[in-house]
């Protein structure tokens, strides 16, 4: 570099030289320090803090773990719909499982389709850009043999399909696309329309070589033919699906939190007059007994009594007190809110609430 006059300024540094370098500006891997230049051009300052992670531009994520999952288990749905829609086409049973849902890109995508195999290459309308499902030859001609009257049994061929073939293969390609455009109804209503076929992936060109696709492989078992369905979706395809159902989750989510309005005192309520009594759930006694009952008889209570006294409000139950003299006045100091009738009548004792 320029301080090494014997090596050209276009000479590429090694790991060891890149780690000295490193270690004489007192920076390690995986450290902010002074010498971080944000996004905009901004130096960080010395003393700011930031958190360093590990980017492979080789094979970029714009999905996070979590918004992989979210749509994994919309797939999940799919791919169980799906495989009963074909079971009763088939008239057979058509299983399906995910055996990949991850983010590649273009290139690497078309570089792991097989040779020869049935490339549908379809539109989700009205969003932009194609999109790619992929049928194993052996599993296409299957379901072919099927669809003309056959067993769908022991079909070992691995060749390119007829015309007549694909027009047979379209029909299920078109069921497939549109259960898989059913699960973004929430969203958006789309409608597939197949544009095109190829027998290989080696020279396609819908997208971009570093677009993001969303590649979802499923493992198809039909009869005694197992084989391989592959869909990819460029990322900006579904860029926008995936904010609106983002946000919707996010919607549904926010837990909405109703606060209590506290009472307010008005002084229009200072001369209303309400009745107050109190009163206690004596024990039952016979007619007779209250017929004997003369002026100066004493009745007997339980001192327990004493601390259950009802106070009503306007001929309404609303506290529980404990009776007693303050100076020369009967007192009854409150211990607990009774629960108001409402409440007494709408729920049972197992919590619910009656019809």
């Amino acid at each position: 570099m320029a301080d090494d006059p014997q090596k050209p300024a276009s000479a590429l540094l090694d790991q060891s030289e890149i780690d000295k370098l490193l270690a004489q500006g007192g920076a390690e891997p995986g450290a902010a320090k002074g010498s971080l230049i944000r996004a905009n051009g901004v130096r960080a300052a010395g003393s700011e803090t930031v958190k360093i992670e590990p980017y492979d531009f080789r094979n970029p994520a714009f999905l996070s773990e979590a918004e992989l999952r979210r749509l994994r288990l919309v797939h999940e749905d799919f791919i169980r719909y799906l495989s009963a829609r074909l079971s009763l086409f088939l008239r057979m049973e058509f299983g399906l499982k995910i055996t990949r849902f991850t983010t590649v890109n273009y290139s690497k995508f078309t570089e792991s389709l097989p040779g020869p195999t049935h490339l549908c290459l379809f539109k989700a309308d009205p969003l932009t850009g194609i999109s790619v499902l992929d049928i194993a030859p052996r599993l296409a001609l299957t379901i072919a043999d099927r669809l003309l009257g056959g067993r769908g049994h022991s079909i070992k061929a691995e060749r390119h399909l007829t015309e007549i073939e694909i027009t047979l293969i379209d029909d299920v390609a078109l069921m497939i696309l549109e259960e898989w455009c059913h699960q973004w109804k929430s969203e958006q209503e789309l409608t597939p329309l197949i544009v095109g076929h190829e027998s290989s992936g080696r020279y396609l060109q819908t997208s971009p070589k570093d677009a993001v696709v969303l590649a979802i492989s499923l493992e198809a078992n039909f009869g005694d033919c197992t084989e391989p369905i592959q869909i990819g979706v460029p990322y900006y395809t579904i860029e926008p699906l995936a904010r609106q159902m983002q946000a919707r989750r996010q919607k549904d989510a926010t837990v909405t939190t109703t606060v209590e309005k506290k009472a307010a005192w008005h002084e229009t309520y200072a001369n209303i007059a309400m009745p107050v009594r109190a009163e206690w759930d004596t024990y039952e006694v016979s007619l007779r007994e209250i017929t004997d009952l003369r002026v100066g008889d004493v009745i007997e209570m339980p001192a327990e009594q004493l601390r259950q006294t009802n106070l009503l409000l306007n001929g309404v139950p609303k506290f529980v007190g404990t009776i007693g003299l303050d100076t020369d006045h009967i007192a009854v100091q409150l211990t607990a809110k009774l629960p108001s009738a409402t409440e007494a009548t709408t729920t049972n004792s197992h919590g619910r609430k009656n019809p």
